[in-house]
């Protein structure tokens, strides 16, 4: 989808080049990171990075034409529903769970509250305990009758970085980070799922990847690349604390064990078991992370501040004055 739409601008002849082409290398090098996950249809990563495409497609369009200003209208058109869509649904703090929890089944008409019919029963025992009282984020999917209530790193920190997600909602994402450290951190920055996919079901859902066991490589394993990542979101939301304890963390680990591409564990203390040493994402990572935090201008290369002018009104939950 972000292909297609960036292709198809491209083609056309709108884009200009102003010093914003390192946002659409962003978008490239980051959608490089996706990988199945045992995510269907439009899981949170994907809407994330096609949000940011988008708005990186806007900041470049020439306007001058009738050409250039329709596609202007119709990005601007899709913006404001995907925001409304993944602002609506896709987010989840303490009070949307209880209410979620509580939910009727099939209601119909524009007066429905379960909008997507979920079975309260689908809810998986984990999130209850995962969920603090204060903090929230994006789940990894969303569908008639099924909710992917796993946390993905990669797109709830572009979420922020694309202010996909409200001021809010990314302060509550960085809380939710802090409150569970040790299952979204651990001993190895950052774990890019969580919880791990158990059992026979990791075998069904991630292609019997051999590497996908539990608390391994794309199912809950622990990525040293998403350390820029998380560093990024953390200045821009002014936590830059938790970036260098982060960064320091990994600091005691990835230059003895010689640069891993990923750790496995359910903490992330093992090197995983196929994973590539002196891997350059995982020293380019660090490099950037490092950067960014010793000079915080860099963020302005990554990260797009909120449009007003296409926000929805979306009413608070009552978690941000728990």
């Amino acid at each position: 989808m972000v292909f297609g739409v960036l292709h198809y601008l491209c083609k056309a002849g709108h884009f200009i080049v102003q010093g914003d082409a390192s946002a659409i290398r962003f978008v490239f090098t980051s959608l490089a990171l996706i990988s199945l996950l045992g995510v269907y249809g439009y899981p949170i990563e994907i809407q994330a990075l096609f949000f940011m495409a988008l708005r990186c497609a806007l900041a470049m369009l020439k306007q001058d034409d009738a050409e250039g200003k329709e596609c202007v209208e119709r990005i601007a058109k899709r913006l404001h529903a995907l925001t409304y869509h993944m602002r609506s649904y896709f987010w989840l703090d303490f009070q949307q769970l209880n209410d979620i929890y509580r939910y009727k089944t099939e209601e119909y008409s524009h007066t429905a509250v379960n909008k997507f019919n979920v079975i309260p029963d689908s809810i998986p025992e984990w999130v209850f305990d995962f969920m603090p009282t204060r903090g929230g984020y994006f789940i990894g999917n969303v569908s008639p009758a099924r909710m992917d209530f796993r946390w993905f790193a990669l797109g709830n920190c572009v979420a922020i970085l694309s202010s996909l997600a409200t001021p809010e909602q990314s302060v509550a994402i960085m809380d939710l980070i802090e409150a569970r450290w040790d299952e979204l951190v651990g001993e190895m920055p950052l774990k890019i799922s969580y919880p791990a996919i158990e059992s026979h079901e990791w075998r069904i859902v991630t292609g019997c990847d051999p590497k996908n066991t539990r608390w391994s490589y794309h199912n809950g394993g622990s990525w040293p690349v998403l350390l820029w990542l998380v560093t990024a979101a953390c200045i821009k939301t002014g936590r830059p604390l938790i970036a260098r304890r982060a960064i320091e963390l990994a600091e005691s680990r990835l230059l003895k064990d010689g640069w891993p591409e990923y750790y496995d564990g359910k903490l992330g203390r093992y090197v995983g078991k196929q994973a590539r040493k002196y891997q350059t994402w995982s020293i380019a990572g660090y490099l950037v992370a490092k950067m960014m935090l010793e000079d915080p201008s860099h963020l302005g290369m990554i990260s797009l501040e909120e449009d007003r002018q296409m926000k929805p009104v979306i009413k608070r939950s009552s978690s941000w004055t728990c």
